[in-house]
């Protein structure tokens, strides 16, 4: 579990990290460099969920090994159904990592949301929905291991 009081925003008392696969832990369906060794950190602190259409069909080569569970959907209303991945499974001690349309509410309905930019690139109402916005998969996972950054950005 993380857990980190926020002066003048909230206090996070995450259990669960749920992330989009393309864009956000991978580009073009491959995982990103350095992505690898945060996963398994934080699956110490954390229970990781990936949520994601599998548009490359790939996921699965590459994060079968990882203490993570797999939730595949299908194409049709990903926002809505990553939304109630989300609402299933406990918002208010969910992150939620994303960087598509689609993953707009599910940053939105998290306790924290994170917009990922990337290559790809993030949809404005991602970015919206989001309470932090970074460059990198890489910074977003970082944030969860040093929470004293998370502290920096979000207090009043």
């Amino acid at each position: 579990m993380v857990q980190i009081e926020i002066p003048g925003y909230k206090e996070l008392q995450l259990k669960y990290l749920v992330m989009d696969y393309n864009g956000t832990l991978a580009i073009d369906g491959r995982l990103i460099d350095g992505v690898e060794q945060r996963l398994f950190e934080l699956s110490q602190l954390l229970e990781i969920h990936v949520i994601t259409a599998d548009t490359f069909g790939l996921v699965q080569s590459y994060l079968q090994d990882f203490p993570l569970t797999i939730k595949i959907i299908t194409s049709s209303g990903q926002a809505r159904q990553k939304w109630e991945y989300i609402r299933n499974l406990g918002a208010a001690q969910t992150v939620a990592i994303g960087n598509g349309r689609n993953d707009r509410l599910m940053l939105k309905e998290a306790k924290l949301g994170i917009a990922a930019i990337q290559n790809e690139g993030a949809a404005p109402e991602t970015i919206l929905s989001a309470d932090i916005v970074v460059n990198h998969i890489n910074d977003a996972l970082d944030l969860l291991k040093n929470t004293l950054r998370l502290k920096a950005t979000l207090r009043d």
